[in-house]
């Protein structure tokens, strides 16, 4: 899955609920190091007696809801996926002194934190207790490693995520229109605030490598349109106020909408085309590796146990992947030989990637076997899940502007009030880099089982406060969309012996990642060695497999996720087989992992293990 930028991140919504029960997991650094706290106080805490618990739990509940209200009002975009109506008109300040200053807050509110006694709070809020201080503790560490200097990489970015804005805010109202209106005013203003961090970022030695910003000032002048009734943020506009609006209302606002976009959007996008060009480019660093960075080992380092949320070292994510590959090479060998291919391994996967039959010969042929699948996929999910979402998904294509640099697929999060389903975002460009063998694999994690499936249930789960099911732990998320690869097994999938292989094509994808990025960003591996392993060990086209490598060259240790996180859920559904055997159900233990929402996989593993318990009684 990929959410390509902090405006994207935001977007998956929630309204604001009036308990705030539950645990939530958000983004930073540090995770590991309080797992162990975490899971002693969901199942081995001693608690206070119940008239302590009762004394702190309002007061703990009140400091939890004013740090999601600051949150609210400092990501005003946020406020718009939950409801919240404050700061519609706005985008968020991204000033350093702005920046400096959510730190001092933040700051603050660790303070007034720790004076909790968590075992004077109920269980669940004790979770809560542990995850907010890890949440406000990481803010910290990020601040402090200084990512707000790289707000941008080749496939992430507020250029890149603006274009969404009409999506993500949906209009339907006047009012609404306006506040649309009023946001792209405001591009400017925060087109500068990204310009002086990555200026700042020059100074400090904190840049990406040039290797893969060198599309980014094409995908910033794609929004550099003649005709502004031709951009992408009047169209999807002129679409919506059709739908909701009187002609005449719309007649009034499409002239201060053209206005806006002429002399906000369209210049802001120039501007910041032209700095990529003349400034941010010629200071990119001819180093592909994190390493190379100040305090670069460090962060790597950070970046590791942020991704997998284990105390797990490069050198063992390496060994790891290694070891994966060579027990999906041994089966990939069994299917060359089963469909009758005489040559070896390395001849059979050049055949796959060059041979016209594997591919599609329009966008229309590929959506449509993407579709397919995925409707034949939705009638066998209760199969295997007990509870199934309300919130539905469909199927786009990924924008022009951004697919020549980007992977085979992403997943768009749905807003958890109903008002936008999940997407499946399917890549056209280049179709002979899109193979058909891997659609069915690729469709089942990127929509159902997989993410839609898993985030859907996340953002409809009524017992998490609000910052739980704005969770994004990647181990967790990719871990789970990784393993809704190999359930189509056991829903009838793979029945094509090329699908097997393209399923295992794409496991061995992940499994190279462990391999790759570490070798990138731990063992100092150039790009074409990245590129070469990834070549001798994956089916991926030759285009797929640069993106793929320019990917994890721009964003250090998010490729651990999958492979991490898929090997330690099918290490636990496999305990939890071996130990119920009779008693196992598929249903209830899919029910169970899922119930929490995203959460780490210490904690994960201590929840399925105390349903076990709970099973043999």
């Amino acid at each position: 899955m990929q959410i390509a930028s902090a405006l994207i991140a935001s977007v998956q919504s929630i309204k604001q609920p009036t308990d705030s029960r539950g645990r939530f997991f958000l983004k930073g650094i540090g995770i590991t190091k309080h797992i162990l706290a975490i899971c002693l106080a969901m199942g081995f805490g001693q608690f206070a007696n119940s008239e302590e618990i009762s004394a702190q739990q309002d007061s703990f509940t009140e400091l939890l809801d004013e740090i999601w209200n600051f949150e609210l009002v400092e990501t005003p975009l946020l406020a718009t996926n939950v409801g919240d109506p404050r700061g519609q008109s706005n985008l968020s300040d991204d000033s350093l002194e702005a920046i400096q200053n959510r730190q001092i807050k933040r700051t603050e509110f660790l303070n007034r934190l720790k004076t909790f006694n968590p075992k004077s709070l109920t269980e669940l809020s004790q979770i809560d207790y542990e995850l907010t201080q890890l949440r406000l503790t990481s803010q910290l560490d990020a601040f402090e490693f200084k990512t707000h200097l790289l707000p941008i990489n080749n496939r992430e970015g507020f250029h890149i995520s603006f274009p969404e804005l009409p999506n993500v805010m949906q209009p339907e109202s006047i009012e609404d229109f306006r506040n649309y209106i009023a946001r792209l005013r405001d591009f400017p203003r925060y087109t500068d605030q990204q310009i002086s961090l990555m200026r700042l970022g020059i100074q400090e030695g904190l840049t990406q490598p040039a290797i893969i910003m060198r599309d980014s000032g094409r995908q910033a002048e794609a929004q550099v349109v003649g005709d502004p009734t031709t951009s992408i943020f009047y169209t999807k506009i002129e679409e919506a106020a059709k739908r909701t609006l009187s002609s005449e209302q719309w007649d009034d606002l499409s002239e201060s909408l053209n206005e806006a976009i002429t002399q906000s959007v369209i210049p802001s996008y120039r501007k910041f085309a032209q700095f990529l060009k003349n400034e941010y480019l010629p200071a990119c660093r001819g180093t592909i590796s994190v390493s190379a960075l100040p305090r670069g080992r460090e962060f790597y380092r950070n970046r590791v146990e942020f991704f997998t949320t284990l105390q797990i070292t490069p050198e063992e994510l390496h060994e790891t992947g290694i070891r994966e590959n060579e027990r999906i090479r041994n089966e990939m060998n069994s299917i060359r030989e089963k469909v009758g291919f005489k040559d070896d391994l390395k001849a059979f996967l050049e055949y796959l990637r060059t041979d016209p039959k594997f591919y599609p010969k329009t966008p229309d042929e590929l959506l449509k076997e993407a579709a397919f699948i995925l409707k034949k996929a939705d009638g066998k999910l209760p199969e295997l899940f007990g509870h199934l979402p309300r919130i539905p998904y469909g199927l786009r294509e990924i924008p022009e502007y951004v697919a020549p640099q980007t992977t085979s697929a992403y997943y768009w999060p749905p807003a958890t009030d109903g008002t936008r389903g999940g997407f499946y975002y399917l890549n056209t460009y280049n179709l002979s880099s899109r193979p058909l063998y891997q659609l069915e694999a690729l469709s089942l994690h990127e929509a159902v089982p997989g993410h839609h499936l898993q985030l859907s249930i996340q953002a409809e789960l009524k017992n998490l406060h609000p910052m739980s099911r704005e969770s994004n732990l990647n181990a967790f998320i990719e871990g789970w969309a990784l393993y809704s690869e190999r359930l189509g097994k056991e829903i009838g999938f793979y029945q094509d012996p090329y699908q097997d292989f393209g399923r295992l094509s794409m496991e061995a994808w992940r499994a190279s990642r462990l391999v790759v990025d570490t070798g990138i960003h731990w063992f100092g591996w150039s790009r074409q060695k990245a590129i070469d392993y990834m070549s001798e060990n994956t089916a991926l086209s030759r285009h797929n497999i640069i993106a793929e490598v320019d990917r994890y060259i721009g964003w250090p240790g998010q490729a651990l996720s999958y492979k991490t996180g898929e090997l330690a859920i099918r290490r636990i559904r496999r305990q939890a087989e071996e130990t119920l055997k009779d008693q196992f159900d598929i249903r209830e233990f899919h029910d169970r992992v899922l119930e929490a929402g995203s959460i780490p996989l210490p904690l994960l593993e201590s929840r399925v293990n105390r349903w076990i318990v709970d099973k043999q009684k």
